[in-house]
């Protein structure tokens, strides 16, 4: 029972008594009005007393009640009495600071939201049991995932490379791997205090274009030291070696031509020597992209044109199913022409004898798969395909795949090289 009920009940008792009392005990009238009077001076004051103490204490309860229901914004005017008016003061200052912190508490959650969303490093946050809870569009772009695949699912569900990499990840721990052959993240795990209990968050960071660069710096230091010793050497060897040659008084008597051969062969292979190091040293000046739009069906089928005498050695086919509108793209022609001539110069590499070399272009992907079935990749020359004169040739300088990673990446296409299935190799890139 509440407390207004009881006073009010226990008020309106005592009155019945003190009235049916009255009316026994004082047979004088002039007594009974007396006891009356006083009566209802008593009902008059417990009335006051009423709303001194309980009505106040109802506009309490309203207050509670709007502290229950998280409305900060009910708050009481004074009331004239200095006891309920001290409450009331001190009740209103409590809503204030309440509104205030839940403002700033707002806008916290609103600043940490924009920056988990806006983030240039993926971020997952995991629930409780290592269910997938929220993740940022930097992670859905690196996971290459649709946010409706992954949320809710458990990391234990999910089949994806680097998800897999982060299952056995400490706290606190991180990894760097190397994904798809081309693109290589870290992965670190930390966690956070949620409602008394540890919830675990990964952030995503791909170091593809730091590496790039630290690579590029360091073996372009070598190989533009490397080409000029090798072309200053060259270029004064030759030209003793020239001029040794073409003096007849030494050759004369025709005892030494095979000696002159030699010295012919050396200048051959000293003209080598420095086309070698003129390739490397192309790698290392790379102009910046002159971005313009292409047909890249155009430039597919002047590709197969140039490389159709080659292939034609090996009788490997070239098949294409192209678009029959224009597929345009925007890039440096030379340089993706340079692209396609390498990819498929790799292509019939690798292919024996008598095999294929199948284009096809995805428009709705916006990609391109140059497929062959030639030699499978092994998961060894997998993790080392891009690296700095990695070559799975006899003879092979490296060179090739790393100008189509220099040039694909400085366009901001990604890309991918790996082995499919059985005798089905494929060579990816996305618009």
């Amino acid at each position: 029972m509440k407390a207004r009920t009881k006073y009010i009940l226990f008020v309106v008792i005592l009155h019945l008594i003190a009235i049916t009392l009255t009316w026994f005990i004082f047979d004088n009238k002039v007594f009974f009005i007396v006891a009356e009077v006083f009566i209802i001076i008593s009902i008059i004051l417990s009335w006051q007393l009423y709303r001194q103490l309980i009505q106040p204490l109802k506009l309490l309860m309203e207050g509670t009640q709007a502290i229950k229901d998280r409305d900060f914004n009910v708050k009481f005017l004074p009331t004239g009495k200095h006891e309920i008016d001290e409450l009331i003061v001190v009740y209103n200052q409590m809503m204030d600071e309440l509104r205030r912190e839940r403002t700033r508490q707002e806008q916290q959650h609103f600043f940490l939201e924009k920056l988990i969303h806006t983030s240039p490093t993926g971020i997952v946050i995991l629930d409780f049991d290592q269910r997938i809870h929220d993740i940022n569009p930097r992670a859905l772009q690196l996971l290459q995932a649709e946010r409706t695949q992954l949320l809710s699912s458990s990391v234990y569900e999910i089949s994806h490379p680097v998800i897999v990499q982060l299952r056995d990840l400490q706290v606190g721990g991180s990894k760097t791997f190397t994904y798809n052959n081309t693109a290589t993240y870290k992965i670190q795990k930390s966690s956070f205090v949620d409602r008394g209990f540890p919830r675990h968050f990964i952030m995503i960071e791909e170091l593809t274009a730091e590496i790039l660069a630290a690579e590029k710096k360091a073996y372009g230091k070598v190989i533009r030291m490397m080409a000029h010793e090798v072309n200053n050497s060259i270029g004064s060897v030759n030209s003793i070696i020239q001029s040794t040659v073409i003096s007849d008084t030494l050759w004369e008597n025709g005892e030494h031509t095979s000696l002159k051969d030699a010295l012919q062969v050396a200048i051959n292979r000293n003209y080598n020597l420095n086309v070698f190091m003129r390739n490397f040293a192309d790698l290392v000046r790379l102009p910046d992209p002159q971005k313009k739009n292409i047909n890249l069906p155009e430039m597919i089928r002047s590709v197969i044109k140039l490389m159709e005498m080659k292939a034609g050695e090996k009788n490997i086919q070239f098949i294409y199913d192209m678009p029959g509108d224009a597929f345009y793209i925007t890039a440096d022609p030379q340089q993706m022409e340079q692209v396609l001539i390498n990819i498929v110069k790799n292509a019939i590499e690798a292919i024996a004898s008598e095999g294929y070399i199948v284009f096809n272009i995805n428009r709705y992907k916006r990609e391109l798969t140059v497929a062959n079935n030639g030699k499978e990749i092994t998961r060894e020359e997998a993790a080392q395909l891009f690296s700095p004169f990695f070559s799975t040739k006899k003879d092979g300088q490296g060179i090739g795949l790393m100008l189509v990673k220099e040039i694909l990446t400085n366009h901001g296409f990604a890309f991918s090289l790996k082995t499919v299935e059985p005798d089905i190799t494929e060579f990816v890139i996305r618009f």
